[in-house]
């Protein structure tokens, strides 16, 4: 082969690989139909949440629990189109650290507008504002898991407040720099597949620095802060369970073998850790306890949550049970922290995210997804790389939640009168209770309807 025939043989592979770059994209109906099923999955997981935490609090703040769970729905439902979305995937990126505002008020998003999945180059696409909306709801559900360190003591407005300002300032920035193209983490190959860092390590810091600077609860609230509600906690639970299949196999934007992957790895984790879970408290001489079940069962879908679409199933299985035993013996050693985790969001969620961050450094495979790796592959670089995503999830989390806090604090304060607190929140905060007695006077005699 001459010079002027090389030559053009190098010319025709450059334009294929641009056409291959410039396939226009096309709508997929099979992704789109399973993203808004996913979509819908994880929006059903807050309403699960507010459940969970309602049945673990005493009956004269159940209400005022639950509605932390709803109220976040609406404040950060409403803040993440306006403004969240931008701050986290704004199409024209403004650098590593956040996105921009080249997407306020869902600018240049429309019904026509579509997004790349996995397989972009294939010219696959589900409409950009179904990801807006799955996203959201990923912010929703983080912001309202904090809730549940903060019982029975925060003024509703404040906590409003306080996610509103946390979901923009933190979130979305962290979302950003895990998820987003040119995000720092992103671009140093920090894998988090839906959420390890994103969502759990972050809330589960700021449930414990928020606790921290709301204070701790009265000592006549926390004796009388058994939990209430038993069928509440397992119904919330497999509420979270149910819709988690959304939150992890939605991640892989697609219905496709990654989701299919991600779907058995969530639920295998979350059985695992739950069977692990009481099995400590069995060895421990206690009685193996709903509360345990259902606990060990979250902590397993938040462990397996970053490591879902990377590991297969047998590594997921280690991985629920590493993440239980790690929560459940940071939970006796709860008595050691002065923050007054009400509901132990921390030894949970940030706890068992780490576990799980960490371990998908660990078990990622080629094997099952040909372009991630981890120690069993050799590449020990991947666990260094997700510890320091460990770490910085943690500290940009907990100081900008200090801030936040403090800032409210000083403006409004945020705590309940002591004597709201001794009543319960439900009827301070929302002149509501849920479990009203009868004052219905008893009838004399029988009511005789005409006609009977």
């Amino acid at each position: 082969m001459n010079r002027k025939h090389s030559l053009m043989f190098i010319l025709f592979l450059l334009s294929v690989a641009h056409a291959q770059q410039t396939v226009p994209l096309e709508l997929n109906r099979g992704d789109t139909a399973w993203m808004l099923a996913s979509t819908a999955l994880v929006m059903l997981m807050t309403p699960g949440v507010a459940f969970f935490y309602g049945g673990l609090t005493r009956a004269r703040s159940v209400l005022n629990t639950l509605m932390m769970g709803f109220g976040t729905i609406g404040v950060v439902g409403v803040l993440w189109v306006v403004l969240g979305y931008s701050l986290a995937f704004g199409d024209v990126s403004s650098g590593g650290w956040v996105g921009s505002l080249s997407n306020l008020f869902l600018k240049g998003i429309g019904p026509e507008t579509l997004t790349g999945t996995f397989e972009a180059s294939k010219g696959n696409a589900i409409p950009k504002l179904l990801f807006v909306m799955f996203q959201g709801m990923f912010a929703i559900i983080t912001a309202a898991l904090i809730s549940g360190a903060l019982i029975d003591r925060m003024k509703f407005p404040m906590f409003l407040f306080f996610v509103s300002l946390w979901s923009l300032l933190v979130y979305a920035p962290l979302a950003h720099w895990v998820w987003d193209p040119s995000g720092w983490l992103y671009k140093l190959g920090a894998l988090d597949f839906a959420g390890g860092t994103v969502v759990h390590i972050s809330a589960g810091v700021a449930a414990l620095v928020a606790a921290s600077v709301l204070g701790e609860r009265m000592k006549t609230t926390k004796r009388q802060g058994l939990p209430h509600n038993v069928p509440y906690v397992l119904l919330g639970a497999g509420l979270l369970w149910f819709g988690w299949f959304g939150f992890n196999a939605g991640s892989a934007l697609g219905a496709n073998g990654s989701a299919s992957l991600a779907f058995i790895t969530t639920s295998t984790a979350a059985s695992a850790a739950m069977l692990g879970w009481v099995l400590w408290e069995a060895m421990r001489g206690q009685k193996p306890s709903a509360i345990g079940a259902a606990t060990g069962s979250v902590v397993g879908l938040v462990a397996i949550t970053p490591a879902a679409g990377f590991v297969g199933p047998m590594w997921a299985i280690l991985i629920g049970l590493i993440a239980a035993s790690a929560s459940y013996w940071t939970l006796q050693l709860k008595s050691r922290f002065k923050a007054d985790d009400a509901l132990d969001v921390f030894a949970c969620h940030a706890v068992g995210g780490a576990v799980g961050a960490l371990l998908t450094g660990v078990f990622a495979s080629r094997a099952v997804n040909g372009a991630y790796s981890g120690v069993i592959d050799g590449n020990w670089a991947q666990l260094g790389i997700q510890a320091l995503s460990v770490v910085a999830a943690a500290v940009f989390s907990g100081l900008g939640t200090w801030l936040v806090m403090k800032l409210l604090d000083a403006a409004f304060r945020v705590r309940v009168a002591p004597s709201y607190e001794t009543a319960g929140l439900d009827l301070s905060e929302h002149a509501q209770e849920a479990y009203s007695e009868d004052k219905t006077p008893a009838l004399a005699a029988p009511v005789v309807v005409p006609g009977d």
